[in-house]
């Protein structure tokens, strides 16, 4: 498991075409919620292994990503961050972050002297923010079609 704070590599270009292969191939294997047979070859082994679908689509949409060049990285739900690690994960600053914290728009827990943040917490505040522009952004554009801009 990788910790929300761990840096996360650009992939190479050769990472990145056989990621964009890798997650074809998956893909194209994946029904139904059936799980998936996959066959590992080693050096001096050969094993099969029988991996969720669901932790193949996951697989997939990271692979597609690498694919794309871009950077993943992993965080459980239930993830604890720092106020440094949420207040980079909403593109704020940790002053406004502490604010929400404060305010109780944001779900937290103390840990001492420290700020904990649940990311499931942080995902639901994100998610209504989203929705709350989305809204304005419709707002703003039926008032443009009613001027007929």
């Amino acid at each position: 498991m990788l910790h929300p704070a761990t840096p996360a590599a650009l992939p190479s270009e050769a990472d990145s075409v056989l990621a964009k292969e890798a997650s074809r191939v998956l893909a194209s294997h994946l029904r139904d919620g059936d799980p998936i047979k996959l066959r590992v070859v080693g050096d001096s082994s050969r094993e099969t292994v029988a991996v969720p679908a669901s932790a193949v689509r996951l697989l997939v949409r990271v692979l597609e990503e690498m694919a794309r060049g871009n950077a993943v990285t992993l965080i459980p739900v239930h993830a604890e961050l720092t106020t440094q690690e949420a207040a980079g994960m909403l593109n704020i600053s940790r002053p406004s972050l502490i604010q929400l914290l404060d305010d109780g728009k944001i779900d937290f827990r103390r840990v001492g002297t420290h700020r904990r943040v649940r990311f499931e917490s942080l995902i639901k505040y994100k998610r209504q923010v989203d929705a709350a522009r989305r809204a304005a952004l419709a707002e703003l554009a039926a008032y443009d079609q009613e001027l007929g801009i």
